[in-house]
């Protein structure tokens, strides 16, 4: 099943996407209440959606992110061509790297990614597959992790490359990855998110990033070093993890840092699945970013000025 939120007569609510239709779920006020309402929840969605009651052409309502959670757990470094195209530090690829979002980082489908060189004048965007915690915990092992995961969706992981990549007269590189990662408009999330049993394997999707039509990314999310499995048992190590908790999962190679080499980045053409076409730059105003995960669809953003 795909869930999404939606505007609608002025109200917020929770349904699933059928096609180029929306079904309302009937009495579901958040995406969290359906999730942590667990297999009851769901079996009464199942029956919104047998019934067909509720339902509503797609082009007439706004979609919104489907969930917006306090915090989004972050791992970057996290496939071998993203790291073999950037200044790495010490840790890239060793262990996961561990960074959040917030809530004020969200938006969703169709919004603005705001441009503002106060705060960056090199804006990157990342595409990534996201999970979508169903089932709470801590101290998970990786062997059961996956039987915590409600679904998956998309995140475009908008990084300001300026803040982030630091490095000294000697070439040594760091990351502050607060300022470079966390701030309005750089968690788009969406458009749905899809429910294990239609994704059985998180680690057999094919990810791309196009922007203004130019394929910028393409990998398998089976080119990951740390498992979404590996990086649910991670983070919980922290953290209780609750129902609605998202965590990313970083991102592969084709990103502007690689065309980037006052930062330490070198082009190296992703994992050579697909041709890509390197940025003649980052981000800027008028640009349209296709996030798009196979089995979930495509998160579309424009990029806007402040």
């Amino acid at each position: 099943m795909k869930i999404v939120r939606f505007n609608a007569d002025g109200a917020t609510r929770v349904g699933a996407l059928d096609g180029d239709q929306v079904i309302e779920f009937p009495g579901v006020q958040s995406t969290q209440d359906l999730i942590a309402g667990g297999a009851a929840a769901m079996d009464a969605a199942r029956k919104a959606v047998a019934s067909g009651a509720g339902r509503r052409p797609l082009a007439s309502v706004k979609l919104l992110a489907p969930v917006v959670p306090a915090t989004i757990l972050c791992s970057g470094s996290n496939y071998t061509d993203h790291n073999k195209e950037k200044a790495n530090t010490p840790i890239s690829g060793k262990e996961p790297e561990f960074f959040v979002k917030t809530a004020d980082c969200v938006i969703g489908p169709g919004d603005t990614i705001v441009h503002d060189e106060r705060l960056a004048k090199k804006l990157d965007s990342e595409t990534e597959l996201a999970i979508v915690i169903g089932k709470p915990g801590r101290f998970i092992p990786v062997e059961r992790a996956l039987e915590h995961v409600f679904g998956y969706t998309i995140v475009n992981d908008v990084t300001a490359r300026d803040r982030q990549v630091r490095r000294n007269a000697q070439g040594f590189t760091w990351y502050e990855l607060g300022r470079g990662k966390a701030f309005d408009c750089s968690a788009p999330l969406g458009p749905c998110i899809v429910t294990t049993d239609e994704i059985p394997d998180p680690q057999a999707l094919r990810l791309r990033t196009r922007i203004n039509g130019d394929l910028r990314q393409s990998a398998s999310t089976g080119n990951m070093i740390f498992s979404c499995a590996q990086l649910i048992h991670f983070f919980s190590v922290n953290f209780t993890l609750r129902p609605g908790t998202v965590i990313i999962t970083g991102t592969p190679g084709g990103t502007a840092w690689s065309v980037d080499p006052e930062l330490g980045g070198k082009w190296v053409g992703g994992d050579g699945s697909e041709p890509l076409v390197p940025a003649k730059g980052y981000l800027k105003p008028g640009d349209t970013i296709e996030c798009e995960l196979e089995k979930i669809g495509v998160l579309r953003n424009v990029v806007g000025s402040a």
